[in-house]
């Protein structure tokens, strides 16, 4: 595991500060870890009682917000009885009575005023919260962020954690999503702070750890493929490390064949989190990003696509919102092999005929043979696909993938997918 610090190194100087801000990062970059970490350090200085608890039990209340509050209250509560805290700094059993709408902020308040240190609270996955409750949490923070400039005792400082960007929550609360305005704890910071992902030398700095604990070592051209491959996404980072480990049981040196190997059972696996990216295919928003970029056309340009870039952005499917490119070539050989499953069933073409006798590839044959199979399924093919705009690039793609499974792999380079085929 990496130290949080270098990885946030903002949050803890806006903490100092008493600021309410957003922390947000695609699912399985760290998030948790990283706050649970950092939560643990700022308690051991002695100053602060921080503590993280997640949302998610009350994704099942939606706009309930009497049971949204309490299953917070609760997990809130669970959360501070296993940290080990000291009893003087546990939160008030029973919370206070209060009424529906008023109950987590009164709760809060108490608990800060029977506390002897500044509380600061990290809310993971505050995406969990839909409609009303979340507008009612949203709304209750800022009421006690507000009333601190009068002596009230509330947390000196909160953190929302999850998928959503700042301007999401300026709306859900009550704000206009540009406007700065100091009375809102959600327009405090112009920006919100996003998890970046492993740099290469983080990277090394991980794996060396398991050197250090195993002897077993990742040479340099290794940690350098991880990075081309992942740009640093972490779970991809670990996925990759496990897969050569753990699956492979490779025991000597691990090197970028190895790595190589390890990307190629991933995808083809089809892992949890690939899975669950893939699975957002479908979502219009989505698809309205992602389909210009496989189909090599240009974006939209209106305030609508604009706000779907940002959307894809914030999943982790994107690199960024201006230059579009998938956000790294893993995700990027998932999508279109997702894409085109439909497509490889039409395929008939046997894959080892096209090795030419001195194991080279036979592209002449490859792309006489698409033209005929284009001929007869492409019409069916378009209509049946649901990125029609797209439809003729990943139809290609589907044709290569099935080929090349007789002992091969296609690289997609660049930020569109022009493939290079490998026998």
């Amino acid at each position: 595991m990496l130290p949080p610090a270098p990885r946030l190194p903002e949050a803890r100087v806006l903490i100092v500060m008493d600021r309410y801000f957003v922390l947000h990062a695609p699912r399985q970059t760290g998030k948790t870890t990283t706050l649970a970490a950092l939560a643990s350090e700022l308690t051991a200085e002695g100053d602060i009682a921080a503590l993280m608890f997640s949302c998610e039990d009350a994704k099942t209340a939606g706009d309930d917000v009497a049971l949204t509050e309490a299953v917070l209250l609760d997990t809130l509560r669970e959360a501070a009885e296993g940290s080990g805290w000291p009893d003087e700094l546990l939160p008030p059993d029973p919370w206070p009575q209060a009424q529906v709408g008023s109950r987590f902020r009164k709760a809060l308040s108490a608990w800060c005023r029977r506390c002897p240190r500044r509380v600061v609270l990290f809310l993971d996955e505050i995406d969990a919260l839909q409609g009303t409750s979340l507008v009612s949490v949203l709304s209750q923070l800022r009421h006690g962020h507000n009333v601190r400039s009068e002596g009230r005792p509330f947390p000196a400082s909160v953190v929302l954690c999850g998928l959503r960007d700042l301007r999401d929550y300026k709306v859900a609360s009550g704000g206009h999503p540009t406007r700065f305005s100091p009375a809102s704890p959600f327009n405090i910071l112009a920006d919100s702070l996003r998890l970046s992902d492993f740099t290469t030398d983080q990277i090394a700095e991980l794996y060396d750890q398991h050197t250090q604990a195993t002897g077993q070592e990742f040479t340099k051209d290794a940690v350098d493929r991880v990075f081309e491959l992942t740009q640093g996404q972490p779970w991809l980072v670990n996925a990759l490390a496990d897969e050569i480990i753990t699956e492979m049981r490779v025991t000597g040196t691990i090197g970028d064949r190895q790595v190589e190997d390890a990307k190629e059972r991933l995808i083809r696996a089809r892992a949890t989190h690939l899975d669950s990216l893939v699975a957002r295919l479908h979502d219009p928003q989505v698809k309205q990003v992602i389909e210009p970029i496989v189909a090599g056309t240009s974006p939209g340009t209106d305030i609508a696509f604009d706000h779907a870039a940002s959307y894809v952005h914030d999943l982790g499917l994107i690199r960024g919102t201006r230059d579009l490119e998938i956000a790294n070539p893993i995700y990027r050989e998932a999508l279109l092999r997702v894409l085109g499953d439909r497509t490889e069933r039409f395929v008939r073409a046997d894959p080892h005929s096209f090795v030419l006798p001195d194991g080279r590839f036979d592209l002449p044959r490859l792309l006489e043979e698409f033209v005929v199979f284009w001929r007869e399924h492409g019409e069916v093919l378009i209509q049946q696909e649901g990125y029609h705009e797209a439809a003729c690039q990943i139809t290609l793609m589907a044709f290569l993938h099935r080929l090349v499974n007789g002992g091969g792999h296609l690289d997609h380079a660049g930020p569109t997918p022009a493939p290079t085929v490998n026998i």
